[in-house]
This record gives structure tokens, sequence and C-alpha cells, in this order.
């Protein structure tokens, strides 16, 4: 099962880097195929998240693409809302947890679906700094609660309501995720409720795969990026169907 981990680490961590996501979104259904329980997986994922999204957003950062300004603000309300979120999830239902997660994956599909792409900012909009403190919040515990990062709402969110480029709004949901992650795995720590041992692993694994992940980032597209995200919403909702019906 080490090696199995080891390498689900490695292509977590590339489709963390080049997606801007936490990798949950993907992590938890291959981890649910594997035999692992919904919340030892959820325990899992936020720990990679932790990893990935740090280690990811200073190569962003490193390499401009990672423009923190008002970042900060819908960070710091995802911390509290992660931080609220890790408490949620050991009280609800195997199956509301997977059904939420389900239709999440539906709404960030659509949403991105619809969006038109913007190659530069000189359309990016702004919104008032308490606003985007209170959007972190609702995303930070709806999102910890799934084990995901959040930035599969925030993503589509920047793209089509503040006309971010893609790929700014991919770092900028990465960055978010360092924020919620943390909290999220400070608050399920009080739970006894992560697996350490089988998250270190794929957490440290993960590192490699986010630094391929990023240079294959700079080197496509945004149409091209936009579609392959696309195709990952697509692949991960498949999978969950397959888990809970099949």
């Amino acid at each position: 099962m080490i090696v199995e981990f080891i390498l689900v680490g490695i292509f977590i961590g590339t489709m963390s880097g080049f997606f801007g996501i936490g990798g949950g979104m993907i992590l938890i259904p291959i981890l649910l195929v594997l035999g692992i329980d919904v919340k030892d997986a959820i325990g899992i994922s936020i720990v990679q998240m932790v990893f990935s999204s740090i280690f990811g957003s200073y190569l962003n950062y490193k390499k401009g693409s990672l423009i923190v300004g008002e970042g900060v603000f819908v960070g710091f309300g995802g911390f509290l809302g992660g931080y609220i979120g890790g408490y949620v999830t050991h009280y609800l239902p195997d199956v509301v947890l997977q059904f939420t997660f389900m239709a999440l994956l539906l709404f960030a599909l659509l949403r991105l679906f619809f969006s038109q792409n913007h190659e530069d900012d000189s359309q990016t909009k702004s919104l008032n700094k308490l606003l985007l403190f209170s959007i972190g919040v609702g995303i930070g515990i709806f999102s910890i609660t799934l084990g995901i990062g959040g930035s599969i709402i925030l993503t589509p969110l920047l793209v089509g309501l503040l006309h971010y480029p893609l790929k700014k709004a991919v770092s900028a949901g990465l960055f978010f995720v360092v924020f919620s992650s943390i909290a999220g795995m400070i608050s399920r720590l009080s739970t006894g409720s992560i697996d350490f041992s089988n998250a270190l692993i794929v957490a440290t694994a993960s590192l490699v795969g986010v630094a391929i992940g990023i240079w294959l980032k700079d080197k496509i597209s945004s149409k091209n990026h936009k579609t392959a995200l696309l195709a990952l919403y697509v692949f991960a909702l498949g999978m969950l169907v397959k888990k809970m019906w099949l």
C-alpha cells in the first residue's frame, strides 16, 4: 500500500500544481476506491493539501503568477471557515458527505464551463474586503467539511464573476488552500481523526508532483488549460459516482 500511496501522492501533487486545487477532489475518490473510509480519506486529503498548497504557492510566487493582494482577505476568511469545517465533518454521516461532494463537483463543472476566457487583468473586478472575507468563510466551512481545499469553488468564481485570467485564478485558488487546509488540519487534530502515518506518505510524495504540475501549467495555453480543468471535474465526478452506486 505504501507504493500506491507514493504514486497517488505524485499524481495528486501534479494535479494540484497544474490546476491550483488542493487535490482533495481527486484524492478522496481515489482513496475511496482503494478501500479507505471516507472520513479517513478526508483527513489524509487535508494533510496533503497543507503540503502541496504551501509549496505550490511558493513556486507560483517566485514565477510571478501569484498576486497576493485581495487573496489575503479571502484566505483569512478561509482559515476561519476551515477551522469550523474541521469540526463539522466529525458529526456528519458518510452518505451526506458523499452527496454534498457530488453536488459541489457539478456546480464547479457547470460554472467553469459557461465562463468566458480572460487573457489579461484589464477586466478584472474587485470586491469589498469584508465581502471577500465572508466568501472565504463560506467556502472554507463547506470545503474542509468535505476534505477539499475550496479552490474548485473559488476558481470558477474568480474566472466567471470577477473576470480573473484563468492561470492567475488557479494560482489564487491554490493560495486560498493554504489557509483553509491549515485551519482544517488544526481543528481535525483536536478530534483525533487524522491518519498521519498514511497522510505523510501521500503529502511528501505530492511535493514532487506539485513542481511538475506548475511547470506544465506555464507551458499550456489558457484555452487548453480550461479544457483540461473541465475534464478533471468530469473524471472526479465519474469516480465518485462509481464508488457510490457501482
